[in-house]
């Protein structure tokens, strides 16, 4: 009888909670997304709503002091800041134990009234910041690899490792082209082209959501910056950019475009800057019309550090934080990046309320687009992580290996006169430059992570027999001497390897240069390191294009090494020593000179480059990469008759390895529409092929070019068409080096 009435009393607890839960449709995993979207919405507060559009940073919850990690949960502290609600995100936490965002997301869900989960927003451009986390090459260096699938495998990486320790989102891919190299934050780009860009940044964008963001592996991606960051005026982060409205179309906003639309990305960064006297974060435009209406985008948007503020501050387009929050929000922004304390961000938008400078749709819609994010994560259902991920994948062997393999494939090779390259026959090596030893690992990395450096990657990977010697030949107490032991230590070598690049204070966010030379310490190094008439080999470490014109002139071989993530030396000596076989293309356009600023290759016929002082071609072109072996290109095939808008069409060729060792070639085709209603570029990357070949071995290749995607351009009257005429297909091993040619009809 007591089993009985146990059980009896069980059934209705149960049936109670389960009528409960289901009178709250928004717990109802069952019902659509939406349904659940305004279901809770129509039960928040306006504080409630407003604290959903608010980002915390991890200081404010665990007594981290200046660190990026968090070690401890403190229940008083998290109290203190919070108190009874939920909130939007929280960012700069990196929990040290994953149980760690566990314990905070409980106490959002338990303590506030309705039980809305947070988000976990942090850094992860070429690996996720957290400390012991895998570190891959820099963005502009797997850009060079030009291989979509390997990068989408990193991200998958990067992606697993992340939601294992707790983070919901990652800011990036940066997506915005790069064409001033005096930026800072070339290193974070994929580089100038538009193809390509929207290429790897779509792979990446994939492989980060995983195709459902709600899996244990996967995280929103947040395309950014939106629109049009890459090119400031003088180079300047977060200057003015000046440009029109049909070069915004054609060139900056397609790799936003093919990131929503393809790669559903659900987040979306506005940036700093302004364009024709409206801040991104104003631009309705931008973010309504484009964004939402054409694109379908279904995400939320995030300032950028302190985008707003700037607003008010800088740009000087709003009188008070209530009107700079009224203008952006009524634009299309949704969530703050530390730009107001807490309490004012919520009493100016609750001001902007009550004066009817923003109407209560307006909220609803900007609150629903975080909600229904938090939904599409599966927060509501799974708000917890399995606290054994992290210790399985962070840094794994198989992610290890991914990023050794990453970074062999983004060194590029610039020249190797005489085939120095690859050492051989060789019984010692005078390494030189004190970044042979950097182990450092690229922009937005853990600083408390370190890389492999090129003088132990050397010393793993070469013969015993081989004797490396190493000296920096720059000191900053006594030069002459260290040259003079650098230059002494050449003669009694078989070859010089000359470590060259960019200091790490010269590169990054708000490291802008406005001289792109190698510094005076070290054009004299490698001068006097050529004098000693030893075979010399210069690797490059950097993130940007540089002006080496001495070093391009003067030296027979030349890597770009980049900053190659944690296998960067391992990497660099696998392609000195010739394990492998070097592969990577350029994604930026070399200068010979910052005078020459922009430069890239996909120019207007009238952007000519002349000057009375200056060389009117590159140093080296986009799309540049020697290899150990050499390829031939023959029998190009394309459509014989005219071909309609709305079809696909094959174009055909052969490559054949005409070496004596494997390589990878990577083929590249390129368009010039012959006359357009509106002026078009000279060439323009439409696809690209990544084809390893044995010696003697010749494959095909097969393009498919869709008309409408691969030659539409916005006329004079600002429609996205295929106008009719005649069309060149160039290809070739880079933008310069074009082995074959032919041309297409469209009608």
């Amino acid at each position: 009888m007591k089993f009985l009435l146990l059980a009896c009393s069980i059934f209705v607890t149960l049936n109670i909670y389960v009528n409960k839960s289901f009178s709250q449709a928004y717990k109802n995993s069952s019902l659509p997304v939406e349904e659940r979207v305004q279901d809770l919405l129509s039960r928040l507060t306006t504080e409630e709503k407003i604290k959903q559009l608010d980002m915390y940073r991890g200081w404010d919850i665990s007594p981290m002091g200046q660190s990026h990690e968090a070690t401890v949960y403190d229940t008083a502290m998290i109290s203190k800041t919070l108190g009874n609600y939920s909130i939007g995100s929280i960012h700069d936490f990196y929990p040290a134990y994953p149980s760690l965002s566990n314990k905070v997301q409980q106490y959002v869900i338990t303590h506030s009234r309705l039980g809305i989960p947070v988000m976990f927003i942090e850094e992860g451009l070429h690996g996720y910041l957290g400390k012991g986390s895998t570190s891959f090459p820099i963005p502009l260096a797997l850009s060079a690899t030009w291989d979509t699938s390997l990068i989408y495998i990193v991200a998958r990486s990067i992606a697993t490792e992340t939601r294992a320790d707790g983070t919901n989102m990652i800011l990036g891919p940066l997506l915005d082209i790069a064409r001033d190299p005096r930026w800072g934050r070339m290193e974070e780009t994929y580089g100038e082209d538009t193809y390509l860009v929207s290429e790897i940044g779509l792979a990446m964008v994939k492989g980060l959501q995983g195709g459902n963001i709600s899996r244990a592996d996967a995280v929103i991606s947040e395309p950014k910056h939106f629109a049009v960051h890459g090119i400031p005026e003088a180079g300047s982060n977060t200057t003015p950019v000046n440009i029109g409205l049909r070069e915004i179309r054609s060139v900056y906003l397609p790799t936003f475009e093919k990131a929503v639309k393809q790669g559903n990305a659900w987040g979306i960064m506005a940036a700093y800057h302004e364009i024709d006297g409206i801040p991104m974060v104003d631009n309705k435009w931008l973010l309504t019309d484009v964004l939402r209406k054409e694109w379908g985008f279904k995400g939320f948007v995030l300032s950028d550090l302190g985008a707003i503020k700037l607003s008010l501050e800088n740009h000087q387009i709003a009188k008070s934080c209530t009107d700079a929050l009224a203008q952006t929000l009524n634009a299309g922004l949704n969530m703050q990046f530390y730009d107001f304390g807490h309490a004012e961000f919520l009493h100016s938008i609750d001001s902007a309320l009550q004066n009817k400078m923003i109407t209560s749709t307006r909220l609803d819609s900007t609150v629903s687009d975080v909600l229904r994010v938090k939904f599409r994560l599966g927060l509501f259902d799974k708000p917890y992580i399995d606290t054994t991920l992290w210790s399985k994948e962070k840094n794994s062997p198989a992610h290890q290996q991914i990023a050794l393999k990453a970074a062999q494939q983004s060194i590029c090779l610039l020249k190797n006169e005489g085939n120095i390259l690859p050492l051989k026959n060789i019984s010692s090596i005078a390494l030189i430059g004190p970044m042979a030893q950097s182990n450092y690992l690229g922009g937005y990395s853990n600083t408390e992570d370190t890389a492999i450096s090129l003088l132990t990657g050397l010393h793993q990977r070469a013969d015993k027999s081989i004797k490396i010697n190493y000296a920096a030949g720059i000191s900053k107490t006594n030069n002459e001497e260290a040259l003079s032991t650098a230059a002494k230590l050449v003669k009694r070598s078989d070859v010089a390897i000359v470590v060259l690049g960019e200091d790490l204070l010269e590169i990054g966010e708000g490291r802008d240069r406005a001289n792109l030379n190698l510094s005076d310490d070290q054009l004299n190094l490698i001068k006097i390191i050529q004098q000693t008439g030893k075979p010399v080999v210069v690797v490059l470490m950097n993130g940007r294009a540089l002006c080496i014109n001495w070093v391009a002139e003067n030296i027979p071989a030349i890597i770009e090494g980049w900053f190659g993530g944690e296998k960067s030396g391992l990497a660099l000596a696998d392609v000195l020593l010739g394990n492998i076989n070097p592969s990577g293309k350029l994604p930026v356009t070399f200068p010979r000179s910052v005078g020459q600023i922009p430069f890239y290759y996909s120019h207007k016929p009238t952007s000519y480059h002349k000057y009375v002082d200056e060389k009117d071609s590159s140093l080296f072109c986009f799309g540049y990469g020697l290899s150990y072996t050499t390829f031939h290109y023959s029998d190009l095939q394309l459509p014989s008759i005219p071909v309609i808008a709305d079809t696909t069409i094959e174009v055909k060729l052969k490559i054949t390895n005409t070496g004596k060792v494997f390589g990878t070639e990577v083929a590249q085709l390129y368009v010039r529409d012959v006359v357009a209603s509106v002026t078009t570029p000279v060439k323009v990357l439409k696809a690209f092929s990544r084809i390893d070949l044995q010696p003697n071995e010749t494959k095909e290749i097969i393009f498919k070019l869709n008309i409408k995607d691969a030659l539409s351009i916005w006329n004079r009257e600002m429609q996205y068409v295929v106008e009719p005429g005649e069309f060149k297909i160039m290809i070739g091993s880079s933008s310069d080096d074009i082995r074959l040619k032919g041309s297409i009809e469209v009608k």
